[in-house]
């Protein structure tokens, strides 16, 4: 992410970028949660060690400088087993909608929609109604996932989870297996 030109990003990530200025003005900033040499060092299966394969499959490091509600996104994502694509964060954002209603989520997960349209089908009026057959059903079921879930986006606390089995840790919060 380029954070010297801002305006150059796509809308949801120039929201990000002030998101976390705004916590850091806002001192609401803490410091890293997640430390991925200890999570490697867990055992296969476990939260903890999914969450650390996870970031390196798709090349990320931890989110490290933010609030601690960002710097757990990336367990979301384990959680729930959605990808970090657009369409992936998209789900995120709908799962998170339905745990715990919050404006910036749907303002996120519209503005990752847009980039998708405009970044796919070029005005397209096929791939419109392709778009809307296969991408609302799986945003309306992350959502539904979410609304069934007992996770509280604000006070859930992986730090005591990451040694558990992944899928006892969803168990725990109820998060339905993803058909996608």
């Amino acid at each position: 992410m380029n954070l010297t030109s801002p305006s150059s990003l796509p809308p949801a990530e120039r929201f990000l970028v002030t998101i976390g200025v705004l916590t850091n003005w806002l001192g609401r900033s803490v410091p890293p949660i997640v430390d991925i040499d200890y999570l490697r060092s867990l055992p296969m299966g476990s939260f903890g060690r999914t969450w650390a394969e996870t970031l390196d499959a798709y090349g990320l490091e931890p989110l490290t400088a933010w609030g601690r509600r960002q710097q757990l996104h990336d367990g979301i994502h384990v959680l729930t087993g959605y990808g970090t694509d657009p369409l992936g964060e998209a789900e995120v954002q709908a799962f998170l909608m339905g745990a715990k209603f919050r404006l910036v989520h749907v303002l996120l997960m519209l503005g990752l929609l847009r980039g998708i349209v405009q970044k796919n089908f070029h005005g397209s009026v096929a791939s419109k109604a392709d778009f809307s057959i296969g991408v609302w059903p799986r945003l309306w079921q992350a959502y539904q996932r979410g609304k069934q879930s007992t996770l509280d986006p604000d006070t859930w606390q992986p730090e005591v989870l990451w040694s558990l089995d992944l899928e006892a840790v969803r168990y725990c919060f109820k998060i339905a297996s993803s058909a996608s």
